[in-house]
This record gives structure tokens, sequence and C-alpha cells, in this order.
């Protein structure tokens, strides 16, 4: 859709200005309520703009942008865990978050074009990409399946950081170097997910600009998201086994699309009923104890 990229880059600078800028002008301090009312508006421009697909493109398009948003939008809550333990390790304040995740939706906005280009290049040119595509799916959904939720101890690329961010310029701001480190850490967490989220998409639509609008506008929502849920994403302790059914279903999607086509529509329906009966059961269960944190 070329006629289109003119109107949908303004919308998603304009966007972009109203929550990076506007949102968090100086002396401006985000609350709960703020969050999740501008996650709603980014909700229902995004459900304005599957309309928008829908009156030019087909029903079928704007389906596949629906399911595309979900998926990328509830797999990028397991993203909001890591961030979460990131920033709790560091004690960074709100401010500083915010700053964080500034750079983080630029770069990741830039980095998921290049690998939705790159992924729907391959589809196109070899047919045989969609099984590793599949396989790629597979093996993520059984390392999440397997995984503990990380809600306590301190592992790997987040304890990394922590220790390279030592140095501070006083009791309450990150040195620059500290603070382009953590940024990275955020760029590298969300290039790291997207290798497992892109292909989740392509399994929906091979049409790219279905693939990289859906993802923009789930992208787009990620900050205010994350202010929204910092506060209940420790009672969501069950839903990395939905995440991991909703990678599971994609990757039966892709591998089996030879011998056995799933309708859009029942794909959307699916995705939203795992999404639904793991957060259910997580807030009806309780979360398990807190793990305490280790150096």
């Amino acid at each position: 859709m070329p006629h289109a990229w003119l109107p949908f880059t303004v919308l998603i600078v304009a966007l972009l200005f109203v929550d990076l800028v506007l949102l968090q002008r100086p002396g401006r301090r985000s609350s709960v309520r703020a969050a999740w009312t501008w996650t709603l508006v980014l909700a229902l421009i995004a459900g304005g703009y599957a309309a928008f697909i829908a009156s030019t493109s087909g029903r079928q398009r704007a389906l596949e942008f629906v399911t595309g948003y979900l998926i990328e939008g509830s797999l990028s809550i397991d993203n909001l865990f890591v961030f979460l333990l990131l920033f709790r390790s560091l004690r960074l304040g709100q401010k500083q978050q915010q700053r964080v995740l500034f750079w983080g939706i630029l770069g990741a906005i830039f980095f998921r074009g290049l690998l939705i280009l790159a992924g729907t290049t391959l589809l196109e040119r070899f047919v045989w990409i969609q099984y590793v595509f599949g396989m790629i799916l597979a093996v993520a959904a059984i390392r999440l399946l397997l995984a503990k939720p990380a809600t306590g101890a301190v592992r790997g690329p987040v304890r990394w950081v922590r220790d390279c961010c030592l140095r501070w310029s006083d009791a309450t701001h990150l040195a620059l170097r500290s603070l382009l480190l953590v940024i990275l850490a955020v760029e590298v967490t969300d290039l790291i997910f997207a290798l497992d989220s892109i292909p989740a998409v392509l399994a929906v639509t091979r049409d790219p600009w279905i693939a990289f609008t859906s993802n923009i506008f789930a992208v787009l929502g990620l900050r205010s998201l994350y202010f929204a849920l910092a506060s209940m994403l420790d009672r969501f302790h069950l839903l990395h086994y939905g995440l991991a059914g909703i990678l599971g279903f994609v990757a039966f999607k892709m591998l089996a699309a030879r011998w056995i086509t799933v309708p859009v529509l029942w794909s959307l329906a699916i995705i939203v009923g795992i999404l639904v009966v793991f957060a259910v059961a997580s807030l009806l269960a309780p979360p398990p104890a807190p793990t305490p944190a280790q150096d």
C-alpha cells in the first residue's frame, strides 16, 4: 500500500510526539490512570486503522492486522517483565525509566521494520523458510513453557547491565555511560523478543505492510502499557504459559500450512481465548512467594 505510507507516517509521528514529548514534558508526573487512558486511546486508534484497512483492502486484511496486533501486543508483555526486572535491579526512578523507554521505542520501530522487510523477502523467495520460522517459534514456545517467571532473581543480561551501571553521577541520576548501557540492554532485549514475535506475525500475514503497521501500533503502546501494568505484572505469574501457547499455535499454523489452513478469524479467536484464560487464571490463583534477589 504505497499510497498509505505518507498518512501512516504522519499519524505515527504525531502519536510519538504526544506520547514521548507532551506526556513526558518536564514537571509532568505520569499516573497509572493516565497510562491506562493513553493505552486505551492507542488501542482505539489501532481499531480505527483496522476499520480503514477493511474499507480499502477488505475484511481479510483487517483481520490479519488485528491478529498481528494482538500477537505482538501479547508477546510484548513478556518483554515488559524483563524491563521491570532490569529497572528494579538498577533502582531507576520513573523519569529515568521514561527516558530509557523513549529511545527504546524509537529503536524498536527501526529494527522491527528491517526484520519484517527481511522476513517477508525471504518468505517470497524461499518457500522452505516458513518451516525454519516455524521451528524457531516451536523452540521459543518450549523455552517459554519451561522458563520460570523472572520476578525475583537477577540473572543473565540483567545482572551484567546492573554490574556495568554502578557508576552514578549522583544519588538520583545515571551517568551518561550507564544510561547508554541501559538503553542498549532494552534495545537488545526487544530485538531478541522480536526474533520470536516477527515470525509469529508472518505466520498470520505475508503482507509486509500489514505486518509492519500491526507491529508499530503494538510497539507504540509499549511505554504506556508498561507504566499501566508495572504494579500488576507480578500478579500475571501464569501468563508466560499462555504466551507459550500462542507461540506454539502459530508454530503449528506455519509448519502445517501445506496441509491445514487455519482461517484468520479462528486464529484471532484462539489467541484471544488463550490470553483471557491465563490472565484470569493468574488473577484468581495466588502468585508464588517472591524469590530473594541473588547477586
